[in-house]
């Protein structure tokens, strides 16, 4: 055969020549990679040539999916010789890292936006916002409003740590600061962006560069895993939650429902204000899919009127801090909306703050000590 592969009771093998043409690279590369022990073929044809295996091409796929995100061929190595990842996982991993790319994108393009929109005025655009246009993830652009608003709410904590049980090890996967980090356990944290990880204050809980997606930890390596706020991050929610499920005996997950009939209406900032976050939520799997996944049940968690930590939700009564940048900042939410909706989303707030507008829509809420906007612990 042309492709130099044999079927029937001879194993399924390709040439070095036909595998250099379906991988778009050169026969020297491939002979490159085989010198230095990263891809060797491990089959022969008929008449004595070496060839490429169906494993070979597997591993010779990551290879080039690793070389092309950026690796070194050391780093490739370490990868694809990883004893804990299949190929499923190494899937799982390709795609998050794929979608950090296409978040890494959108926050330059945001970036640029803004910047634009700044010259557009005339005015000073700062040695800070021109390095942001090379801002990575999206942690990587909100991540250094995270000190100024996104602390520990002692009431959500306590409902938090109370899921806990009595694990003594925890496992924080999405960790960002830590925030909800109970100082009374082993806690190990797990955070993919560096900007967040270099936050995290003194003395916490040692932080791994890892992906909820492809956990670098043994089945069974700790009591219980938490995720806060994070799952909607994540390229593979559901392959992230699994991964927890694996490496963990229980999970706990604070995360969002969109399942209740009607649920874009809870909350009166994105109903009045900013419908694209419907947009931002739809891909982002359902709360029944999420507690099948890891055979969780959900319990509602009511966000006080005062919360403590600045998440999207924390101001529903407490509408004029939405006007602030450094409140926004904080919330991936209006980064994933994009410039102009927040944009019109603010002016259109403020305009209703003023009137009083807003206050008349909303009366019902002034009363409310604490409300029901759709977050949910998952325990399982």
């Amino acid at each position: 055969m042309a492709s130099g592969r044999t079927v029937g009771a001879v194993e399924e093998h390709w040439t070095v020549g036909r595998v250099a043409e379906l991988a778009g690279v050169s026969v020297r590369t491939l002979h490159h990679y085989d010198e230095i022990g990263l891809v060797r073929p491990s089959a022969q044809t008929a008449a004595g040539y070496r060839a490429y295996a169906a494993g070979d091409v597997e591993r010779l796929r990551e290879v080039l999916a690793y070389r092309r995100r950026g690796f070194g061929p050391r780093e490739i190595a370490e990868l694809v010789d990883d004893p804990s990842a299949d190929a499923v996982a190494h899937l799982h991993r390709l795609r998050g890292l794929l979608l950090e790319r296409r978040d890494r994108a959108d926050a330059m393009v945001t970036a640029i936006d803004r910047e634009l929109r700044t010259r557009a005025r005339g005015l000073k655009v700062t040695p800070e916002e021109q390095l942001e246009v090379l801002g990575a993830q999206l942690y990587d652009v909100i991540g250094d409003a995270y000190r100024a608003t996104r602390r520990t709410d002692p009431r959500i904590a306590a409902q938090i740590w109370d899921a806990l049980g009595d694990a003594r090890t925890v496992l924080n996967v999405g960790a960002g600061t830590g925030p909800y980090e109970p100082a009374d356990r082993q806690v190990t944290a797990v955070e993919p962006s560096a900007v967040m990880r270099g936050q995290r204050p003194p003395g916490s809980a040692p932080c791994v560069d890892a992906a909820a997606e492809s956990l670098p930890f043994a089945d069974g390596s700790f009591d219980v895993a938490m995720a806060i706020s994070t799952v909607h991050h994540w390229g593979d929610p559901i392959g992230g939650l699994r991964e927890m499920r694996r490496v963990d005996r229980r999970v706990v997950v604070l995360t969002f429902d969109t399942d209740e009939p009607g649920w874009q209406e809870r909350f009166w900032l994105t109903r009045d204000y900013l419908p694209e976050f419907t947009g931002v939520l739809a891909k982002f799997p359902s709360l029944t899919g999420m507690t099948d996944a890891i055979g969780a049940r959900a319990e509602p968690v009511l966000v006080p009127w005062d919360c403590a930590d600045g998440l999207f939700e924390a101001y529903w009564r407490r509408p004029g801090a939405y006007l602030e940048e450094r409140v926004r900042r904080a919330m991936s939410v209006w980064t994933r909306v994009g410039p102009e909706a927040e944009e019109r989303a603010v002016r259109s707030l403020g305009d209703d703050l003023a009137s009083g507008r807003r206050a008349e829509r909303n009366g019902d809420l002034a009363g409310l000590d604490a409300a029901d906007l759709g977050l949910r612990l998952l325990k399982a």
